[in-house]
C-alpha cells in the first residue's frame, strides 16, 4: 500500500488549504483513513480520522475547522482546512490501516502505512 500525500504550501493566517492522499490500494474503501502532523522540536499528533463508513474524528484543536472527508472512487482522502492560524504549521502525514479499533484511532502506531508528508506553513 502506498500513499502519496500532496496539497501543501505557504498561506496566510485565516486562509485555506487542502490537503490530498492518493491510495495505491484497491480496497481503499474498507481501510480507515487519517491525518497527523509533526511540528519542529514536537512529537507526531493526531488531527483527523474517518472510517470505511465515514464517520470523523477531530482534535480539539482543529474540529470546527477542519474537513476530513474521501472518495473512494478516487482511493484519495482530503483535509480542508479553513481559517488557519501559525500554529498549524507543521508537516502533514496521511496514514491508513485495515483495521484500527476504535480506542486507537488517535495513535499513531496503530496505522501500517504512511504517506511521505507535506509540509504547511501558515504566515502570521
Amino acid at each position: 500500500v502506498q500513499l502519496q500525500a500532496s496539497g501543501g504550501g505557504l498561506v496566510q493566517a485565516g486562509g485555506s488549504l487542502r490537503l490530498s492522499c492518493a491510495v495505491s490500494e484497491h480496497t481503499f474503501s474498507r481501510y480507515t483513513m487519517a491525518w497527523f502532523r509533526q511540528a519542529p522540536g514536537k512529537e507526531r499528533e493526531f488531527v483527523a480520522v474517518i472510517r470505511s463508513g465515514g464517520i470523523t474524528y477531530y482534535s480539539d484543536s482543529v474540529r470546527g475547522r477542519f474537513t476530513i472527508s474521501r472518495d473512494n472512487a478516487k482511493s484519495t482522502v482530503y483535509l480542508q482546512m479553513n481559517s488557519l492560524k501559525p500554529e498549524d504549521t507543521a508537516v502533514y502525514y496521511c496514514a491508513a490501516d485495515g483495521g484500527v479499533i476504535l480506542s486507537s484511532l488517535r495513535n499513531a502506531q496503530a496505522y501500517d502505512y504512511w504517506g511521505q508528508g507535506t509540509l504547511v506553513t501558515v504566515s502570521s
